[in-house]
């Protein structure tokens, strides 16, 4: 089949790229590639072989969009990952993040509503559009933050609260996606995703912390935890998630319509301050972090109720987090070269 990913150059567009032409698909790679990093993931891309099309795309431009996608009519799934991801920078500069996030996905889903053959329209949102979720009790055990009520995490019917900019703009999205679904016959998807991680995220401080912290661990950099990093986050590998896209895809029928909560799940979760003494075995040496405030809309537990994938997808992540994060730790070192080259462009 055809797979149109928009942010197809991205980290997690990369990893899902590689396995579509792993299984011998023809995987159409749609980005602008504005964000550092997405050139040397398009070269890794094209140095796999396979059926590798690029074609350069900004969703924000309407015309551009149309006539891109509009140009695939025999595409089968869409993957549409192309995103701002940064509620630092949403706050910063909030109508760029609404013009990339609401309104270029709502371009992105015109603009697939009118191909003939699409089976399945699969959308990244966030656990974001969650909010803080204020009405939760919030309680610390063993040094982490916990759900006083929730042992195995937030389910979908948690009420929806956008929080920052980019919580509204996600949101939005996540929202529209469902409504094409229901008054267009869309087959879309939704996957209120979680901290995920693995090779080839060039991780920054404000987005993708997994990778950042391995990075900034391995290289030596100054880490520095806003709040007091008794934060626990449910962590999940690319691989995982790549594998949820490919169930949802077989099982559009049950998927279609539907909002996911994904992340590791109750079973892989982490403290940033196990993250790092997690970091610190591996490397033999302690990793010491600075300290900062709390940051506008920051979480002090995510862990996403799994159980809806589970059930209706027939999925549930196959690698833990000490060994994922022990990967993507390898992965750090052994191109190093390569992130700090991404580095000294930011």
């Amino acid at each position: 089949m055809k797979v149109l990913i928009t942010g197809g150059a991205g980290f997690i567009g990369a990893n899902a790229a590689q396995r579509f032409l792993a299984d011998g698909h023809h995987v159409v790679v749609l980005d602008n590639l504005s964000r550092v990093g997405t050139n040397l993931n398009l070269e890794w891309l094209r140095s796999l072989g396979g059926r590798l099309q690029f074609q350069p795309l900004d969703v924000r431009n309407e015309r551009e969009v149309l006539a891109t996608i509009g140009g695939h009519s025999d595409a089968e799934v869409i993957l549409h990952l192309a995103a701002q991801v940064a509620v630092t920078t949403s706050i910063v500069d909030p109508r760029t993040d609404f013009n990339i996030n609401a309104l270029g996905t709502f371009n992105v889903l015109e603009a697939a509503r009118q191909l003939p053959r699409l089976r399945a329209f699969l959308y990244t949102s966030t656990n974001k559009v969650y909010g803080a979720m204020e009405q939760l009790q919030i309680v610390e055990r063993s040094g982490r933050y916990r759900y006083a009520e929730l042992p195995r995490g937030v389910a979908e019917d948690a009420p929806l609260d956008f929080h920052s900019p980019y919580g509204c703009s996600k949101g939005a999205a996540d929202q529209y996606v469902i409504d094409f679904s229901r008054v267009y016959g869309l087959p879309g998807v939704v996957f209120r995703q979680s901290c995920i991680y693995g090779p080839r995220q060039f991780g920054v401080e404000d987005q993708g912390w997994v990778a950042w912290l391995c990075i900034a661990a391995a290289l030596g950099r100054p880490i520095t935890i806003y709040g007091d990093g008794k934060q626990v986050r449910d962590v999940l590998h690319v691989r995982d998630l790549v594998e949820l896209y490919c169930r949802a895809i077989e099982r559009i029928n049950e998927a279609r319509g539907q909002a996911f909560n994904v992340g590791g799940g109750a079973d892989n979760t982490l403290s940033l301050l196990e993250l790092l003494d997690l970091l610190g075995a591996r490397l033999g040496r302690r990793v010491e972090p600075l300290y900062g405030e709390w940051r506008t809309g920051d979480q002090k537990v995510f862990v996403a109720n799994i159980a809806k994938a589970e059930k209706l997808l027939g999925w549930k992540p196959a690698i833990g987090a000490a060994q994922g994060v022990g990967e993507l730790l390898d992965w750090v070192q052994a191109n190093a070269e390569t992130v700090k080259v991404v580095l000294a462009k930011r």
